[in-house]
């Protein structure tokens, strides 16, 4: 596990220690309303060389930025709805899959299946953010 205390422009250095570039995978992100979910998808893409306009997916479920970067958000979405709809399939895509709202739920029914993840909660103190790393 890591603990890390960050500001917004401080990012990169979460994307070095958790060697984003040479680490794709499955990325659930968690976290208050406003805690910068979105924020630290837009830092990760940009870190990983994807230079395109990332917004939350909120409505539109998922964005795709160049040809492996998947970015969700199941917030207004029930896990059964999510999984009739191929989310499991879509994971099984090599890249960096980042997923808003990645509770426990989905969680259980990751490691159920076998996928393996990295869980990043997020919390807010003033303007600084701690991330807190834990892989299954």
């Amino acid at each position: 596990m890591v603990n890390i205390s960050l500001c917004e422009d401080e990012l990169d250095s979460l994307c070095d220690k958790l060697d984003l570039k040479n680490n794709s995978g499955i990325y659930l992100l968690r976290g208050d309303l406003a805690s910068g979910k979105t924020t630290l998808v837009r830092s990760m893409v940009e870190f990983l060389g994807g230079y395109q306009c990332v917004t939350s997916p909120t409505f539109l479920f998922m964005q795709q930025y160049g040809g492996n970067i998947y970015h969700y958000d199941i917030y207004n979405k029930g896990i059964d709805d999510i999984l009739s709809l191929g989310f499991l399939d879509e994971l099984e895509k090599e890249g960096w899959h980042f997923i808003e709202w990645g509770d426990e739920k989905l969680a259980k029914i990751l490691k159920e299946v076998g996928f393996n993840f990295i869980v990043i909660e997020i919390s807010i103190k003033d303007s600084i953010r701690n991330y807190k790393v834990c892989t299954n």
